[in-house]
């Protein structure tokens, strides 16, 4: 101990060396995952040489090997293995860091609402159905799906759709319904999305074309869903490794269906994942204004949604208006509802995870400090949906598997 008040002395740890950059980092952890260097440099949009470039020049700045090579294997020294959280943990903190900055700036969320503009336009300007849904097309045309994703046609149940199958494919699928107020939206737009969840969750996903309003009014949708749904089960697969997910209007749709199986003793799917849902056509909830003035024609948009996709229909139908109807939820599988803090559908995930869980549904409602509604479609840019879109997947993975 330190005698007459003199401070003990702790020996610094001798600082990394200041050559060793962020790029070597992102290079280590991607080959320390895949344990393939191919597969590692097409994640990072690197050429091997390069890749093996920034792997040696690590080593050599640290010290030790790191990887074990062979022509048939890479694996972790035990060095690597001490390195590999580590490594995580600090680009992890990085990204976070840069994500909030970002937010904070408002770039990207200036970008992903000027993305929606030319929809919120078409809204305002009293655009007809296909105007409206080329506006919609146009939106989900700015990205493109994972190269690593293979795409194809298949008939589901009668239902026209696509299928979309990772490099990695494990057990089990996803039913995912996509958004677009139940009148745009499309399969073929949707691949974006639905290959980064496919890539992100090693499981294929099935987005079927589903019957739209006004030429196909409720429950035209449900019923196309429920055909796709069987007919997953119909490929070998058992329910409790399927999950039924969807997105704004497509996250609605699949609680409906959800609530269609329970009432006609259907096989009960594992799970359900729902992101930024659009749940409360009844209007029951408080409508909250959009903070954005570049999105309260949205809120137009969504009334005339509703008008077509009904036409007419009871709002006292529990299919429809499951919030009305608490007691129905009961008989659904456990549910991830992934929202933006700014959303102005914020209250219906809220309200949904509360009442899930009043029934004793296992339900998790994650939040993301974003203020766009659909967030998630602009995964290409926004750190915020990166990460939902990974953490959704970890999500299908444990229901899968």
């Amino acid at each position: 101990m330190a005698e007459h008040g003199e401070e003990a002395r702790v020996l610094p740890l001798p600082q990394a060396p200041d050559a060793i950059e962020m790029r070597h980092l992102r290079a280590f952890v991607a080959v320390a995952e895949e344990l393939n260097f191919g597969r590692a440099a097409s994640r990072l949009y690197l050429s091997q040489p390069a890749l093996s470039r920034q792997i040696r020049g690590l080593e050599r700045l640290i010290g030790c090997d790191l990887l074990n090579r062979s022509t048939h294997r890479v694996e972790l020294t035990l060095a690597g293995e001490s390195l590999l959280q580590k490594a995580r943990d600090i680009l992890t903190e990085l990204d976070d860091a840069v994500s909030t900055t970002r937010s904070v700036g408002g770039e990207l969320s200036s970008r992903a609402a000027r993305l929606w503009q030319p929809v919120a336009d078409q809204n305002a300007a009293h655009g007809e159905g296909e105007e409206l849904a080329a506006a919609y097309e146009a939106l989900l045309a700015k990205f493109d799906p994972p190269p690593e994703v293979q795409i194809r046609p298949v008939k589901a149940g009668g239902v026209p759709s696509l299928s979309l199958t990772p490099e990695k494919q494990g057990p089990g699928a996803v039913l995912y319904l996509h958004g677009g107020g139940y009148v745009m939206g499309s399969a073929y737009g949707y691949r974006p999305l639905a290959g980064a969840l496919a890539a992100a969750s090693d499981t294929t996903l099935l987005v079927p074309d589903y019957a739209l309003a006004p030429e196909s009014p409720f429950p035209a949708a449900v019923e196309d869903s429920v055909r796709a749904y069987l007919w997953l089960l119909d490929q070998g697969n058992e329910p409790d490794q399927v999950v039924i997910a969807g997105d704004s209007s497509g996250a609605g749709l699949a609680l409906s269906v959800l609530v269609y199986i329970a009432k006609h003793d259907l096989p009960r799917p594992g799970s359900s994942l729902l992101l930024c849902p659009w749940v409360d056509l009844a209007y029951l909830l408080p409508q909250i204004t959009p903070t954005d003035p570049q999105f309260l024609v949205h809120a137009k948009l969504m009334r005339r949604c509703v008008d077509l996709y009904l036409a007419g229909h009871s709002l006292d139908d529990p299919v429809i208006n499951p919030l009305g109807h608490p007691e129905v939820l009961a008989a659904l599988p456990r549910m991830l509802i992934q929202a933006g803090t700014g959303d102005h559908l914020l209250n219906q995930a809220q309200a949904l995870a509360e009442q899930a869980q009043d029934q004793g549904v296992e339900a998790k409602l994650a939040l993301y400090p974003v203020a766009t509604h659909g967030f998630h479609l602009f995964w290409p840019f926004l750190p915020e949906a990166m990460k939902a879109v990974q953490e959704a997947g970890r999500f299908i993975r444990k229901t899968c598997t």
